[in-house]
């Protein structure tokens, strides 16, 4: 929610139509996440289940405090010399890799050893995720503001994040000044990226 994706999504819907721009985010989002799970669901052979789960959980706060900070297209909106379907796709799968939300379903991937659920699951959420985006961008003519919509996604992010770590870490380790101290922590990052994000949204754009 609120990343690079939706953005693209937002972009093509108004240039294409909106079955041609879910098809091929569709078949970019399956084959990137199948790379993404089978990455993810082997590295349980070369690192501890319990570590995995810990950088899973905190690879999400990661995830939320980046969606603060906000996504920009650098170009993969552009018009190519391919058809509609092959534009939106390549696309896609460009702005996929490395992105947060391919990060994701590595790390759950990882967390879970399971390579057909995670990837059904995550290909499904992304294909939701980005019809929101339609739906915001066009449909309601953006009348729910983008920063809501981030906020949200960040917070939800984060708060899976710290309920995991919470769970995954050792038991002597989930003690009251250890939860205040990351608690703590993740506020005073979340206050500085937000400045950040904010920094960002004040300085004037170059023009095209």
């Amino acid at each position: 929610m609120g990343d690079k994706t939706q953005l693209l999504a937002m972009a093509f819907a108004t240039r294409y139509r909106w079955q041609t721009v879910m098809w091929g985010v569709f078949v970019a989002t399956v084959l990137n996440h199948l790379f993404a799970v089978v990455v993810g669901s082997y590295l349980t052979y070369v690192i501890p289940l319990q570590y995995i789960q810990i950088i899973a959980a905190a690879s999400f706060i990661v995830f939320g405090l980046w969606t603060i900070r906000g996504d920009e297209l650098n170009g993969e909106d552009r018009a190519s010399k391919y058809s509609p379907f092959w534009t939106v796709a390549i696309a896609f799968f460009i702005a996929e890799m490395g992105d947060k939300t391919q990060l994701a379903t590595v790390a759950l991937a990882a967390q879970f050893n399971a390579i057909v659920p995670v990837w059904l699951g995550t290909t499904t959420g992304m294909m939701i995720a980005d019809a929101i985006g339609i739906i915001i961008g066009i449909v309601l003519g953006k009348r729910i503001p983008e920063r809501v919509v981030k906020w949200t996604a960040a917070m939800i992010f984060i708060i899976f994040g710290l309920a995991g770590l919470y769970e995954s870490l050792p038991e002597y380790l989930r003690t009251i000044p250890v939860v205040a101290g990351g608690l703590i922590g993740t506020a005073i990052l979340i206050y500085f990226v937000a400045k950040l994000e904010s920094k960002k949204a004040s300085e004037p754009q170059p023009e095209n």
